[in-house]
């Protein structure tokens, strides 16, 4: 860079990015909220309920998160073109539709794995019956891949128009309907036929739908993107335009899978410790990942942020954006460590009664894994945001590799070797994943200095 960016750019750019970032934590927050409401109604039809759709769910969620993360590229490739100005419109439009088409494209594949559900569990050792009550629960709940695949492009577009206020309201308005017709479904209130747990499928399947179709209506029928006609045509393949998306998206949706895979590694390894040891494990993670809603947010942020940069060749932008994103995660994250470090009861609390001697060994580990958890949230929330930033540079390939010798090479040897050899338990499982994450955070933020230089201040 040839200029220096003045305090005026940074102040600018703080508050492009806090608007933006705002409702997209919201809106990861609502995705949450759908999931436990689910729990929350199987929970009522018993432990054995539970116990099956927390599998279909785990499965679910393992494709569902990959897919997310491919989809993602819809963000990074808007903002280019929108920041390209020059044939913007026409060339939205095409991403826009390659959209659709890679939405298709994941869901095939994945539907007919997910078929196969019940032989999956068996060969993961589950027990028979909630091997066969979770795939009853999956043959549903898959079919909602597509539709939250479409409104996921569809979120991405309007993230890069910067307009993310309606996704944000209807994936609030989604929580109620979800609520509603697992409530209807699952116990056969109001009418309807009491479908157990399958009716926690056609609970998701119902709030998804909504959403992609909600979504679809109100892009429609605003006249901002009327010129764009978006859904003009839309039946139209671009191969071009696809394989570009998927060389994109799919190192996204790796880089996402590896990080989720190495989480599901972490609580296999806490039930290694017994219950106590995996019920600590499980709250802090529930507190942890309430939190990282908050760089997540902004991470989606300062993809569109850079990506229009990008997309206007202004590496001065370019710098500002990503830098900005960077100061707001690592102070709203410092925020969330002093929480977790001075009000771990609090915290702790919303789960588990500190006054229920039952409780009371998982209550002293949870309140010992939220200590190390708080340094977790710190280079996590980095992590995350350092990936975004680099997205907005269509640079994700690179990245991938780096996240997979992060979290699998050094993150998850640690957490063994410090959990099993060394002795430390489920304090060492903690203890690796921060290695982890941390490591990966520091060669992500090398990465982004690599090709942008480094943080000035005029």
């Amino acid at each position: 860079m040839t200029d220096r960016p003045t305090l005026a750019d940074w102040m600018r750019e703080t508050r492009a990015t806090l608007s933006l970032a705002w409702p997209l934590v919201l809106t990861q927050l609502a995705q949450i909220a759908l999931s436990t409401v689910d729990v929350l109604l199987l929970g009522r039809l018993g432990p054995e309920a539970l116990a099956s759709g927390a599998l279909a769910v785990n499965l679910y969620n393992a494709f569902m998160l990959f897919g997310v993360g491919v989809m993602t590229a819809t963000m990074a490739m808007v903002a280019r073109e929108r920041g390209r100005m020059a044939h913007s419109v026409r060339e939205i439009r095409r991403t826009f539709h390659q959209t659709l088409w890679v939405a298709a494209t994941l869901a095939l594949p994945i539907w007919c794995v997910l078929w196969q559900a019940e032989a999956i569990l068996a060969l993961l050792g589950q027990d028979p019956a909630l091997a066969r009550q979770a795939a009853s629960i999956l043959r549903v709940l898959m079919w909602s891949l597509l539709p939250f695949f479409a409104f996921v492009g569809l979120r991405g577009f309007m993230a890069a128009m910067e307009r993310p206020l309606w996704t944000l309201v209807i994936g609030l308005l989604a929580v109620p309907v979800d609520a509603a017709v697992g409530w209807a479904l699952i116990f056969g209130n109001w009418g309807a036929p009491r479908l157990g747990v399958v009716g926690a499928g056609w609970a998701t399947l119902a709030a998804t739908s909504f959403m992609f179709g909600t979504l679809a209506l109100v892009i429609a029928a605003d006249r901002r993107f009327a010129r764009y006609h978006l859904f003009g045509r839309v039946w139209r393949f671009d191969a071009a335009r696809w394989r570009e998306f998927l060389r994109l998206g799919l190192p996204i949706g790796l880089m996402v899978a590896f990080e989720t895979t190495i989480f599901n590694a972490a609580a296999f390894l806490a039930g290694l410790f017994g219950t106590a040891t995996l019920a600590a494990h499980a709250v802090t993670l529930q507190i942890a990942s309430v939190a990282f809603m908050v760089p997540l947010g902004v991470s989606q942020a300062s993809t569109v942020r850079v990506g229009t940069a990008f997309g206007r060749n202004d590496p001065r932008g370019v710098f500002v954006a990503g830098w900005t994103a960077f100061g707001v995660v690592v102070a709203c994250m410092a925020a969330t460590a002093t929480i977790m470090v001075t009000l771990p009861n609090r915290l702790i609390g919303a789960f588990l009664d500190a006054a229920d001697p039952s409780a009371a060994a998982t209550f002293a580990l949870a309140r010992g894994f939220l200590a190390l958890a708080a340094l977790f949230q710190l280079v996590d929330g980095i992590q995350v945001v350092t990936a975004g930033m680099l997205r907005g540079l269509h640079d994700t390939r690179v990245p991938m590799m780096l996240a997979a010798v992060g979290y699998w090479g050094l993150g998850l040897t640690a957490s063994v070797l410090l959990s099993l050899p060394a002795g430390l338990a489920g304090r060492g499982i903690w203890m690796g994943l921060a290695l982890g994450l941390g490591s990966v955070a520091v060669a992500l933020t090398l990465r982004w200095i690599r090709l942008t230089g480094r943080p000035r201040v005029a």
